[in-house]
């Protein structure tokens, strides 16, 4: 079925696991309709402004799609001939690359480097049957990128609206290596309720993302603001840039950094460094304030808040004791945090153990490929103190 680029469009934005609700109320918050959470994704439908601001104002999408041609095909020839027979020409022409990924489960495709291939060998043959010339491919950086999902013998042919992954801010240098996800530290902040009346502690900050994303967040600044890579819509043939300059002018004119309580600390002089180098770049030296220190001597600023770490899993850095090293995590929390609500997020399920109290939330959530809790620990003052539990 082609759908024609009269419809109303439906469009999918992709996420990670465990945050599908809370890109539902994002995109509630935009005035999307028809709003249905998948796995990894939730579909929505919306017109070109809409498509626009999911871009440039999402903060737990990794990228926008728009299903535009829908097909039954079992074999190689039919992919051929199905995607040949759609007119292309309406997207883009010879002057644009492009590229094409691909998602396959099915029986009758078992590659989906196979299914790239041979549906970009259609669209070019169709572009230089028609015209005498054919687009080039582009691995890196193409105009239009193209999706196909593939689920046994049906497909679904999008364009990506996004190109480069909407969790990269662009707000700091490429060699700043983060061991969060942008946009898994913006649905951990939703998760736990963060907003920007409550102070907020990274204990554990590493080069800063939890603080620059709750910067971000309780300022209202748009997750595109500091994006120098066009979005691909931008290079489709029905891109208005009037509407597109119109949208941006609107939500950056909502910022406001005042009334932020950010603060952080870490005991790795390299991080901390990167941290306060993209504090200064961006000028959050106000509100955001970042020191060397280890978590056993970090003295709380506030009398309540809210605590989120993410502390070494004993994976990518090695901790010599890990379970030793998660008690202690417990028993600061307890010394020097009653009132405060603590979240923690780990792959280490077994060490967590360790921490030695019971957790009042939970979420999953990946972290990259590793499966991880997400941990609420409320440290609750007067007699509820004494109710903590060991697990």
């Amino acid at each position: 079925m082609i759908l024609s680029i009269f419809d109303p469009m439906k469009f999918i934005a992709k996420t990670l696991h465990g945050l599908e609700p809370v890109l539902v109320q994002e995109l509630e918050e935009l005035g999307a309709k028809e709003i249905r959470p998948l796995k990894r994704a939730v579909a929505f439908e919306g017109d070109k402004a809409l498509l626009y601001q999911a871009n440039y104002q999402l903060r737990t999408a990794i990228r926008v799609l728009r299903p535009i041609y829908h097909f039954v095909a079992r074999s190689e020839r039919q992919l051929y001939h199905k995607i040949y027979s759609y007119n292309w020409a309406m997207h883009f022409d010879v002057k644009k690359t492009f590229a094409i990924t691909s998602n396959v489960h099915s029986s009758f495709f078992n590659h989906s480097k196979y299914v790239a291939l041979k549906a970009k060998d259609a669209i070019v043959d169709q572009f230089r049957n028609k015209s005498g010339k054919r687009p080039s491919i582009s691995t890196s950086h193409p105009d239009v990128l193209l999706n196909i999902h593939v689920n046994e013998d049906e497909f679904t042919v999008s364009l990506d609206s996004s190109g480069e992954s909407l969790h990269r801010r662009e707000y700091r240098d490429i060699g700043h290596a983060a061991p969060l996800n942008e946009a898994l530290a913006a649905g951990m902040l939703k998760l736990a309720g963060w907003d920007k009346s409550k102070p907020l502690l990274d204990a554990m900050c590493g080069t800063g993302t939890i603080l620059f994303e709750a910067a971000m967040m309780g300022s209202h600044t748009p997750t595109g603001y500091y994006k120098k890579e066009r979005y691909n819509f931008q290079n489709w043939n029905d891109y208005d840039d009037d509407l597109f300059q119109k949208i941006k002018a609107e939500a950056d004119a909502k910022i406001d950094y005042s009334g932020l309580q950010l603060k952080g600390g870490d005991n790795n002089p390299t991080a901390v460094k990167m941290a306060l180098s993209t504090i200064q770049d961006l000028g959050f030296d106000d509100f955001i304030e970042i020191e060397r220190v280890p978590f056993k001597r970090h003295e709380p600023s506030f009398e309540s808040g809210i605590l989120m770490m993410n502390p070494p899993y004993g994976e990518r850095l090695q901790i010599r004791n890990i379970n030793a090293f998660y008690k202690e995590i417990g028993d600061i929390l307890k010394q020097q945090y009653t009132g405060w609500d603590a979240w923690i997020i780990s792959s280490n399920f077994e060490a967590m153990k360790n921490i030695g109290l019971r957790p009042s939330k939970r979420h999953t959530l990946f972290n990259g490929a590793l499966e991880c809790k997400f941990q609420r620990f409320s440290m609750y003052q007067g007699t509820k103190k004494q109710k903590w539990a060991v697990i």
